[in-house]
């Protein structure tokens, strides 16, 4: 099934097989990367975590459940996060993120609450 195939992907590593439908959600665009060169078929700003959170956050790993948490309550009536629901419906997503730290970010957050919207369709 389609929403089994939910990856997360550093915006910095070379694009891989079957990656599918590839989303930046990033707030900002990454550092270091020219547009032409990120090879993605979509760009969701409003996804990504608020500016405030971000900052907040400052990717520190011990502060990554209350993240969570807070990025969860700030994805409620997202309209971009039910488009990506619908985009994992029909084919594999990989999530490009900038961050450096693969466990903690956004995208990870993102791709787990996916998976939970498309099992509650099933």
């Amino acid at each position: 099934m389609a929403g089994e195939s939910i990856s997360t992907r550093r915006v910095h590593d070379p694009p891989g097989p079957n990656e599918g439908y590839r989303v930046l959600v990033d707030r900002l665009w990454p550092r270091g990367v020219k547009k032409q060169d990120l090879h993605h078929d979509e760009w969701l700003k409003q996804v990504a975590p608020s500016g405030a959170l971000r900052r907040w956050f400052g990717h520190d790993p011990e502060r990554f459940a209350e993240f969570e948490r807070r990025y969860r309550r700030e994805l409620e009536g997202n309209a971009d996060l039910d488009h990506l629901v619908e985009i994992a419906a029909d084919r594999p997503v990989t999530l490009l993120y900038a961050a450096h730290d693969r466990e903690h970010n956004q995208a990870r957050v993102l791709a787990d609450l996916i998976r939970e919207r498309l099992a509650l369709r099933r």
